[in-house]
């Protein structure tokens, strides 16, 4: 119910009745400087979840249930917005709401409430380690406006330090926000999966709680609400429950009497889509000098639901291998049979101590003896490569700083390196007019990462492609996936660039230099 039915309901009443409930609204919210809206916004502020993702379609009043819930119902509250800007919109509504300025200091975004013991902290992130400076900092209230626009690591790690010492005060995470509108932001549909994937295979409903848990090495598992384990301090770790509200413009009735929805229907589509009707399936938008566009990636995969019977039916051609020999990177192998890619298979780094179990981990996917391309660009796949060919493999080692002859497929531009000319060629390959018709794997982490790369501006007949420091930099983790996918494609044999619909290898793509003295089966790329 809107507050339009409550008021329609509440007139119909005898008099009598219509005052004793007033008086009795009026005890029950004497003192208090905020209330929720009827509705989604009433139901959200009650809500009993641990951690709460409240939004949809612009204009249902997400910024003010976090300033509500700050001034109402908890004493240290920190509440973040991406950039400092944005920031300065969340103060301005808390005056509002107070009626001034009193007890906030504009040096340290901290406002302390005038009468109480409560605490509200502003935060931004607009820095790629912005995240560090919160660390150890104790609030009761992580309020997160725009949810979309931070990256996974910088939510989960600063809510770490969600805790309280106050007797009988409760601790929540309360995430705002539309659906994203960057393939940066699919993060969010992955974590609330469960109302928002209409994939799912159990999906929940609005307001339903589900309860979530870390086991081993494998996070956000969906249990019991009873589950219960063991820490390695021997402490009980209970799983914390989740939940998603949808909230829109006729939720809030300080809006619905403005010209905010026309506002909305005015804009572009993709952004219509997701601010006005809170689609969670909304057309992405592209970043400017985005290498790979979104809609292309989209395309490919669902060509894959068509396709995928090749993997069985056509043999395995090569396999892509983005090498993480311990340390906190994944490794990565992708299967390519022509055109058709399978899913990637990963383990994490820690999972690969050593290059034996690297080039195990191979052998356990390669099938029809495809070619091999290994990632050699920082030493670590080198022992990976020896021990595949000792084994009889057909290898080829991968050094992306290596320099390219190539040209781009219309024979304008160069590359700076290998490491640009594989993942341009990827990106022609996709081109939905002029490319190889190829097919990927459905997954919205593979989407991301993909259209995660950027063109540096530079030689306007070179391309160059930023590198993997400012890529991780952006989206919080190393796109291993893409490069699973990036060598799979790169430099491919004259059989299988015959077999390739744009056949680039008539349109400036350079052969793999054959001149070094190299072992059986195997060749390197870039060797001078």
């Amino acid at each position: 119910m809107n507050l339009d039915d409550i008021l329609a309901r509440l007139t119909v009443l005898p008099e009598a009745e219509q005052k004793a409930i007033k008086k009795a609204a009026a005890d029950a919210t004497k003192g208090r400087k905020w209330l929720p809206n009827p509705g989604a916004q009433t139901e959200a502020y009650f809500s009993p979840a641990d951690e709460l993702f409240y939004g949809g379609q612009a204009g249902g009043g997400k910024s003010d249930l976090l300033i509500g819930l700050a001034l109402e119902e908890h004493t240290i509250s920190r509440i973040f917005r991406k950039q400092h800007n944005d920031r300065q919109a969340l103060i301005e509504r808390m005056s509002d709401v107070l009626g001034g300025r009193d007890g906030y200091n504009g040096s340290d975004h901290i406002w302390r409430i005038p009468g109480t013991d409560r605490v509200v902290r502003f935060g931004a992130m607009s820095e790629p380690s912005a995240w560090e400076r919160y660390q150890g900092d104790a609030t009761d209230l992580k309020g997160w406006d725009e949810i979309t626009q931070f990256l996974e690591h910088e939510y989960r790690t600063v809510n770490a330090w969600l805790r309280t010492t106050k007797k009988n005060q409760r601790t929540r995470i309360v995430a705002a926000g539309n659906p994203p509108v960057t393939a940066e932001g699919l993060w969010v549909i992955n974590h609330w999966a469960a109302w928002l994937d209409q994939q799912h295979d159990n999906p929940a409903k609005p307001g339903e709680l589900r309860w979530y848990t870390t086991i081993g090495d494998r996070e956000n598992v969906e249990v019991d609400k009873g589950f219960e384990q063991e820490g390695p301090d021997g402490q009980i770790i209970r799983p914390k429950s989740r939940t998603f509200i949808p909230a829109g413009l006729t939720d809030n009735p300080d809006l619905m009497d403005s010209d905010y929805g026309s506002t909305l229907m005015a804009l572009p589509k993709h952004l219509r889509d997701a601010l006005a009707y809170g689609q969670f399936r909304a057309t992405l938008s592209d970043a400017d000098l985005q290498v790979i566009p979104t809609e292309w990636v989209l395309l490919a995969q669902q060509r894959w639901e068509q396709r995928r019977g090749e993997l069985t039916t056509k043999p395995m051609t090569a396999i892509g291998v983005d090498v993480a020999q311990g340390g906190g990177d994944r490794m990565v192998c992708v299967a390519l049979h022509g055109v058709v890619f399978g899913e990637p298979v990963i383990k994490e780094g820690i999972e690969v101590k050593n290059p034996r179990q690297g080039a195990a981990m191979v052998m356990m996917v390669a099938r029809n003896d495809p070619q091999i391309n290994v990632d050699c660009g920082g030493g670590y796949g080198g022992g990976i490569v020896e021990h595949l060919q000792s084994n009889q493999f057909n290898v080829m080692p991968c050094k992306g700083a290596e320099a390219s002859g190539a040209k781009d497929r219309d024979g304008m531009r160069g590359f700076s390196n290998k490491r640009a000319e594989w993942v341009w060629r990827f990106r022609e390959a996709l081109d939905p007019q002029r490319g190889d018709n190829i097919a990927l794997p459905p997954g919205r982490q593979i989407l991301a990462e993909l259209t995660a790369f950027r063109e540096k501006r530079g030689d306007t007949k070179t391309i160059q492609i930023e590198s993997n420091d400012d890529i991780v930099k952006r989206i919080g983790r190393s796109p291993d996936l893409a490069w699973g996918f990036f060598f799979a494609w790169a430099e491919p044999d004259q059989h299988a660039r015959l077999g390739r619909q744009s056949h680039v290898a008539k349109r400036g793509f350079s052969a793999p230099n054959t001149q070094s003295v190299i072992p059986h089966r195997s060749r390197v790329i870039g060797r001078r």
